[in-house]
């Protein structure tokens, strides 16, 4: 229980009062910039997924880095919290070895704190969320200790919890779920990755006011609650849910799926069968 351990030691955001919507984001929909516009091509790309990284809200983003990037030392003005989606990166100080977290891995990145980026994979793809903006890119020269902690977590460190371990995932699943920040309190702002196996067939059921979802790894096809459109969702989409709204998931592939989902309090995950 290390890593957890490790994970809470970190200040975490406790609200979020903005109201998300049933709404999806998918491959096409990514309108892409550049994550420091300063330093143009020279700088990763960056596509929003919701909410405005400019502006003073929260907001999640993706940020795509080429073969062999390595930023100049810098800081942010806000902490940012990551996931890797696709290859390896390296976040730490300028003068740490590098450690390549693979995709499922997660970091924390202190506002203030000063470091580099990298990646080393053939694609190179993370989530990024921010508790409150706009996220700016600084010289280290303004660096400042916030009282926050770096956190790295290679995946094989995360503490995956069974059905049987978490009252909100029914029992007749084989749904995993590994605690990444926040704390279960009732109405509470907290992050968890959700592991769903391979041909699962269920609902998740948004409890809560704030839901917000990223497609990890593997597919999976989502259909929403009053359109009943369906959509097949790939590594780096992203969905959205009204409260008490619920969304029906089947997992076609061969290969599971981990989302990480994003909740200011509770939400159910259900398995069906076909006779239900």
């Amino acid at each position: 229980m290390l890593a957890i351990a490790g994970l809470t030691n970190a200040q975490t955001p406790t609200k979020d009062n903005t109201k998300s919507k049933n709404e999806v984001v998918t491959t096409q929909d990514i309108k892409w910039g550049w994550l420091n516009p300063l330093r143009g091509d020279k700088s990763p790309a960056a596509g929003q997924l919701w909410g405005d990284r400019t502006d003073t809200l929260a907001s999640g983003f993706l940020v795509k880095f080429k073969k062999g990037f390595s930023s100049p030392p810098h800081i942010h003005n806000v902490t940012y919290r990551g996931v890797v989606i696709k290859g390896l990166l390296h976040n730490d100080d300028e003068n740490a070895k590098h450690m390549w977290l693979p995709s499922g891995s997660f970091w924390v990145q202190p506002a203030g704190e000063a470091h580099i980026t990298a990646a080393d994979g053939e694609e190179n793809l993370a989530y990024i969320e921010i508790q409150e903006g706009p996220y700016l890119v600084k010289s280290t020269i303004e660096a400042f200790d916030n009282g926050e902690r770096p956190v790295n977590v290679d995946k094989s460190n995360l503490v995956w919890l069974s059905a049987n371990d978490i009252t909100w995932v029914s029992n007749k699943s084989d749904v995993e779920t590994a605690f990444l920040w926040g704390n279960h309190n009732e109405g509470e702002l907290r992050a968890s990755l959700i592991k769903l196996p391979a041909d699962f067939k269920g609902e998740i059921k948004n409890l809560s006011l704030n839901f917000r979802a990223v497609i990890i790894q593997g597919n999976l096809m989502l259909q929403l609650p009053e359109y009943k459109e369906t959509y097949k969702l790939n590594a780096g989409n992203y969905f959205g849910a009204e409260k008490n709204s619920t969304h029906y998931i089947t997992v076609k592939d061969d290969q599971e799926v981990i989302i990480y989902i994003r909740a200011n309090g509770k939400f159910e995950v259900l398995a069906t069968t076909d006779n239900e």
